[in-house]
């Protein structure tokens, strides 16, 4: 993989930030975005866009099969059925639907179980959850290291009582994997459901939601290279045809009278109103550069960015790196004596140099690492080791001059 034909097909990164070359390592928050996917976006927009699925002229037909393909591409990217892929806005709302259309099924006495490390939207929703229909919330713990706790995971399902595991399939936080496998594994002895959030992970590894053995699997596009606006709920069929839908308009229904509505097939039954239609274009072009790439290439190139990180960064002074799980992704989260997180990345920002800094949506993961913030750098395809140098290097200047 040659990382300087890579980074050429990325506009945004010849930019320069306050007169200084962009180094942009945010990508956990929202990854660039490729030529070809700014072109197939655009291109639909300039000759074969028009609404969907209503349609008889040859345009709507056109942009029909345009989005239909897209689904069919992602449902081979993760390994299920076209039927099974829900388009959403985003991975939050991916959640959200599950958590109002599946837990509208859950009954009070039933529990659901999450880890200490979720984003708040695998966390709010199931609030909601328990607020309306009255079932418990657990939630597991982490080690000290960052990982989750298997022993006490096992516990918390251990009565029978949990009715749907939901818990990240990668931290945004820490960069944690966890061992999605046997948390499946786990939660099926216990007859519970699981849903894996895979808004990280998916940009790090291949998932083959047959092979994980999940329930339920969501991801966003806008980090796998692709556009905001799209994301993406796998089901399993038969949970699909049992849950009621999310929201009610056009597009989803069957046939409708002022008495009563009945409902479209899946996925339909859970598209309401007018789609993302480019933005799925967008998102399937992006899975296609993807695996063009191919997920063994980005693997071995952002493991060894993660340890040319975890070897250089420690150097800087009063650097300490948050959490050391077992597996992580391209993800580290760190602080600095005596300098604020905030100040950190505002310091780099005038140096051209883009990272996270504040709780990350994570304020219980926080929390339970005693801390108010972090700074957080996270790295893409686009990532040189380079660039990590620079950031070494500014992060020592800043120290200096707290200092």
């Amino acid at each position: 993989m040659n990382i300087a034909d890579i980074r050429a097909q990325f506009p945004i990164l010849s930019e320069k930030v306050h007169g200084k070359p962009l180094v942009f390592l945010d990508s956990a928050a929202s990854a660039q975005k490729p030529d070809v996917v700014i072109d197939a976006m655009s291109q639909m927009m300039r000759s074969q866009y028009a609404n969907i699925h209503r349609g008889l002229h040859w345009m709507s037909e056109r942009a029909t099969e345009a989005y239909e393909a897209s689904r069919n591409r992602v449902a081979s990217f993760l390994g299920g059925a076209r039927e099974e892929i829900v388009f959403t806005r985003n991975s939050t709302e991916a959640i959200n639907l599950v958590a109002y259309s599946y837990g509208s099924l859950l009954k009070p006495g039933q529990a659901v179980l999450i880890s200490e490390m979720e984003h708040h939207a695998n966390l709010v929703p199931w609030q909601m959850l328990r607020d309306r229909v009255g079932i418990e919330l657990r939630v597991a713990p982490i080690t000290d290291d960052g990982d989750l706790d298997l022993d006490a995971y096992g516990r918390l399902l251990s009565d029978g009582k949990v009715a749907l595991v939901a818990i990240t399939h990668m931290s945004n936080v820490l960069g944690t994997i966890t061992p999605a496998e046997r948390l499946v594994t786990m939660a099926h002895d216990a007859s519970a459901k699981i849903l894996l959030d895979g808004s990280q992970a998916v940009v790090h590894r291949k998932v083959d939601v047959q092979k994980l053995g999940a329930d339920f699997y969501t991801f966003t596009g806008h980090k796998l290279y692709g556009p905001t606006g799209i994301g993406v709920l796998w089901a399993r069929r038969e949970l699909l045809e049992a849950m009621p839908p999310f929201m009610g308009g056009g597009d989803m229904i069957s046939s409708v009278t002022f008495e009563k509505s009945t409902w479209a097939p899946i996925p339909a039954k859970f598209e309401a109103g007018t789609p993302a239609i480019v933005e799925a274009v967008g998102l399937g072009t992006a899975i296609d550069w993807v695996e063009n790439i191919g997920y063994e290439a980005i693997g071995a190139h952002e493991a060894a960015l993660t340890e040319h990180a975890l070897r250089v960064l420690p150097e800087v002074p009063g650097f300490s790196v948050v959490g050391k799980p077992k597996e992580r992704g391209g993800v580290i989260s760190f602080t600095m004596d005596d300098v604020h997180p905030h100040d950190i990345a505002t310091l780099l920002d005038r140096n051209g140099i883009a990272v996270r800094a504040g709780h990350h949506c994570a304020e219980p993961l926080m929390h339970r690492l005693g801390l108010t913030a972090t700074a957080r750098a996270s790295f893409g395809i686009y990532t040189t080791e380079e660039e990590i140098d620079t950031l070494a290097e500014t992060l020592k200047r800043i120290r200096q001059f707290f200092v």
